[in-house]
């Protein structure tokens, strides 16, 4: 006897579809970038992980009892440029970076909006930049309609608000 099996119609069907999405995202794949474009990712992320770093220290720290309003940006802050460090030092045998291409100017344009939501929150408080910040990254980056990126927007502010103000009790700047 033999432990081969032969494979159903709905397995056929299920590789057929496997193969074809593979070969989808294979074509929509930019080009390899090699060793110099994962170091220039990783030090970027380096500077984004020390800007996000100090700016947060600016907010506050507090203490693990009563955290600041910075403390979890530190942290998170933190993390990010030790990932980006690991990043230099083994980054330079990996191959899976890509080539810049249009679309890489996304991610620059989310991190200077994210870095004026963390200069305008001291001045005019959470809500309206954050509220900003929702549409820009949903519509113009997203692309997803007026209608959800409005409902979206006021729904994630709204929540956020809440859980750090109330849940949390992380004092914000805000205006209401």
């Amino acid at each position: 006897m033999s432990d081969e099996r032969t494979p159903t119609p709905d397995q056929d069907i299920l590789a057929e579809i496997q193969a074809e999405v593979a070969h989808d995202l294979e074509e929509e794949r930019p080009p390899s970038g090699g060793p110099v474009y994962q170091l220039v990712g990783a030090l970027v992320v380096l500077v984004v992980g020390i800007g996000g770093a100090v700016l947060s220290y600016g907010y506050g720290l507090g203490t693990l009892r009563q955290p600041g309003a910075g403390m979890w940006p530190f942290i998170v802050s933190i993390a990010i440029t030790a990932m980006a460090a690991a990043l230099l030092v083994v980054g330079r045998g990996l191959t899976d970076s890509e080539k810049f291409t249009r679309s890489s100017v996304l991610p620059a344009v989310g991190l200077v909006t994210f870095i004026g939501l963390a200069l305008l929150m001291p001045v005019i408080g959470f809500e309206i930049p954050s509220l900003l910040l929702c549409v820009v990254w949903l519509r113009f980056l997203g692309g997803e309609s007026w209608r959800s990126t409005i409902i979206t927007s006021v729904l994630t502010v709204a929540a956020f608000y809440f859980l750090f103000l109330y849940g949390l009790r992380i004092p914000l700047p805000h205006l209401f």
